[in-house]
């Protein structure tokens, strides 16, 4: 069963070129297969009219299988499958007619040009519908005059017996039928093929698409080729750092770099799913990530505080378990309006752009390691589901001073009947009664902090 599959794919592949399409070589498999079929059953004819005397007859179809056995040795050495689709489709065309005109007429030759039909047939197949209509219409030209003719031809009919002539015509519906249907029927299952492996690379693309962009800006995408941009009234941005690695990155091996790079980033990925934000992007060894779109939805600021929290964790873990005890993270959160949209033509990138965004990302980079410094409107919004402390006024750059908070973690529920004071009172409350303490300006340079914004 593997040796005539082998050879098979060897007859099928003579017509393909390495720049061809898998569509081209299922074309060019299909008229090859056919022709050989064809050759085979031309063995009857040839030696049925040689044993009867009729040598004009069988040197006929011999013809047809020199041709195509020559036609594929060509094909073989220049792979030019146009020239070998037009001798095929000429000589199933007028070889039938020729015999069964050698024959005397439609009778005598068991109806032989049912074979010419082939040609029509296969050029539909191979070629469509508008460049298989001239094809069509020889076939009937010739129908037409093989009729005109046959009164004249059938005076001198082949002296066949009569039950050979009507098994002849058996034969003949029989074969035409059966090469009919196992040309198409392989043209059909390898165009079913390539279907199916053009479906599977689509989505091994749409992966990777959506990959890069949000579903639904992806979905945009693909119908709209127009700038793709929007504003959003409310959205929430994080940033995460990994504090020193780029330090650390100039000892590590290069393998090692990027599996743990590929490890930590995984790890927020996971975060950031299964909080609902949208990972944006990745600088260098910081994290970008952002909640409240594409789609606006309520309670994005929540997502991302409980992701940079999650975050935090996981950095902890891995430092502990994972031998990397240098290891901290150092995140930023503020919220605010923003534009978001598609830039790029070759490379396309999802991003946002807006005063939020590069507040959040100073809250980052003017932070502390190990934890999440966040603006004072965010404290605001997050003080009743979240423990903050506020770390003072802080000089940010391209900003001036700014009071700032840091999340420590969710809010635990107060114990019956303990006073609402207890838990420490508001951000902005706690803000306030510190503001004695005086003010707390960082310089990121003097921290070894890296400034990834303007």
């Amino acid at each position: 069963m593997a040796r005539p599959r082998a050879v098979l794919a060897a007859l099928t592949a003579l017509g393909s070129t390495p720049d061809g399409s898998d569509d081209e070589q299922v074309r060019s498999g299909t008229l090859i297969l056919a022709s050989v079929l064809i050759s085979l059953v031309s063995f009857v004819w040839v030696t049925t009219y040689l044993v009867y005397g009729y040598p004009l007859s069988a040197a006929i179809p011999a013809a047809y299988q020199v041709i195509t056995v020559l036609g594929l040795v060509v094909l073989a050495h220049n792979h030019r499958f146009e020239l070998f689709r037009k001798t095929q489709f000429v000589v199933f065309l007028v070889l039938p007619a020729l015999l069964q005109a050698s024959l005397g007429g439609f009778v005598a030759s068991s109806g032989m040009s049912l074979w010419s039909i082939f040609t029509p047939l296969a050029a539909l197949a191979l070629l469509g519908t508008r460049r298989s209509v001239p094809w069509l219409v020889a076939y009937f030209t010739l129908l037409v005059l093989l009729a005109v003719l046959d009164p004249w031809l059938s005076q001198h009919p082949a002296e066949l017996p009569a039950g050979f002539v009507t098994a002849f015509f058996v034969l003949n519906v029989v074969g035409v039928t059966l090469c009919t249907y196992v040309m198409l029927a392989y043209f059909v299952e390898q165009r079913a093929r390539a279907h199916q492996a053009l479906e599977a690379e689509q989505e091994r693309s749409e992966r990777l698409l959506l990959n890069v962009l949000p579903e639904p800006i992806a979905a945009r995408l693909k119908r709209e080729s127009g700038v793709i941009a929007e504003h959003y009234d409310s959205v929430s941005v994080l940033f995460a750092d990994l504090v020193g690695f780029t330090a650390r990155s100039l000892v590590m091996a290069p393998r090692d770099l990027v599996a743990l790079l590929d490890q930590i980033f995984s790890a927020f990925d996971r975060v950031a799913d299964a909080e609902g934000l949208e990972k944006i992007k990745t600088i260098g060894d910081a994290y970008m990530a952002a909640g409240g779109l594409p789609e606006p939805r309520p309670g994005h600021l929540e997502a991302a505080a409980r992701a940079a929290l999650a975050m935090r964790a996981e950095i902890a873990d891995l430092a502990q378990r994972g031998g990397h005890p240098w290891l901290a993270v150092r995140i930023g959160i503020d919220a605010g309006p923003a534009v978001a949209g598609v830039i790029g033509r070759r490379k396309f990138i999802y991003d946002l752009w807006g005063d939020t965004v590069n507040t959040a990302s100073r809250m980052e980079s003017h932070g502390l390691p190990g934890q999440i410094q966040v603006t004072e409107r965010v404290a605001g919004a997050l003080e009743g589901s979240f423990e903050l402390r506020p770390r003072g006024v802080v000089d940010v750059k391209g900003k001036g001073p700014m009071r700032t908070f840091l999340l420590t973690g969710p809010r635990r529920p107060l114990p019956a009947g303990a006073p609402g004071e207890a838990a420490g009172g508001s951000a902005a409350g706690s803000a306030a009664d510190e503001a004695g303490a005086g003010s707390a300006s960082v310089d990121p340079a003097a921290a070894g902090v890296e400034d990834l914004r303007p």
